[in-house]
Formats: structure tokens, sequence, C-alpha cells
């Protein structure tokens, strides 16, 4: 087994509930608040988190920007702009693996120990799950084998079936 294994994890939660340093909001390129996981963030992290996002000004798609906690018990919110599925000739693998990364170049620059992450654009964006998976599983490995101050990573599934294909995706990188 290799070292960096034991330092990505797949669990079934809800997001807004985990005790973590950071963890990860597949935002819209507004950052005002939007459906899914974005969503729930806003809810749970209370109006002051709208009120810091309102003066970001967006994020590009497959940056990141910061904001604080709030309500949530994590210390801060990486905010991703993931790409919108538009049947794969349009950048978004390059698009997506870009918000895992920068997600984690930031994590590591706040010296956060243990960040979250949703499976960014995989719901209302459309990215095929397996494939984003893949990208995911890929890019995470690389970044943390290339960097030992990298953060632990836990990805966040909200079924058991979803957390089964981020589970494959993270056997097929090895």
């Amino acid at each position: 087994m290799k070292q960096e294994q034991h330092r990505i994890r797949v669990i079934v939660a809800d997001i807004t509930t985990l005790e973590v340093d950071a963890i990860v909001n597949a935002a819209n390129t507004s950052l005002l608040g939007g459906g899914g996981v974005d969503g729930a963030i806003h809810r749970a992290a209370g109006p002051a988190l709208l009120d810091e996002c309102r003066r970001l000004r967006g994020c590009p798609t497959g940056e990141v920007r910061v904001t604080a906690g709030y309500r949530l018990k994590v210390r801060f919110v990486i905010h991703t702009a993931g790409p919108v599925w538009r049947g794969g000739g349009n950048g978004e693998d390059d698009l997506l693996a870009s918000c895992y990364r920068r997600s984690l170049e930031e994590a590591e620059r706040l010296g956060v120990g243990t960040i979250a992450f949703p499976a960014i654009s995989t719901g209302a964006y459309g990215f095929p799950p397996e494939r984003a998976a893949a990208i995911a599983a890929r890019t995470l490995r690389t970044y943390i084998s290339d960097h030992p101050a990298a953060p632990d990573v836990i990805l966040v599934a909200f079924s058991r079936a979803s957390a089964a294909v981020l589970e494959r995706a993270l056997e097929e990188v090895g």
C-alpha cells in the first residue's frame, strides 16, 4: 500500500455536518448560492457566508475563493466553480482537475490538516460521475504524492452508490 493512500478516504455523509478544517463548496461562478451542495452549505453556514461571498465578486470556473465557515464546524469554506458538462470537448476535464488541485493548493497555503470535497460538477452541472471520480482520484493522488504537507482528504458522497463510484476510481488509480 502506498503511503498516500490512507490520506484519501470516502464517506457517506452530509458535508455540512463535518468537523474538519475546510470543506469545498461546489459553487457556481457568482458564489451567491444555488442548488445542491452549494445551497446546503449556504443554508447551514447562515447569511454571513452570503455577505462575504458578495464581496468576493464571483469565481471563474476552475478557480477557488475562500471564506470563513460561519455556522459550519469548519474554519474555511473553499469555493470552487466546477465546469458545466458540454459533452467533454470543451476543456471540462482540465477545469474539473483544476478545481481539485487549486482547492488543495489553497488548503495547503492556509495550513489545513483535513479537507472534505463533494463530487464537484456531478449534480446539476451534469458531469458524468464515473469520469468526474476518475479525474478527482488522479488529481488528488498526484497532488498528495507531490506535496507532503498536503491535507488529508475526505471525499463526501451523498449515497452509498456514489461512494462506490469514488472508491472504484481510487482503486483504479492505485
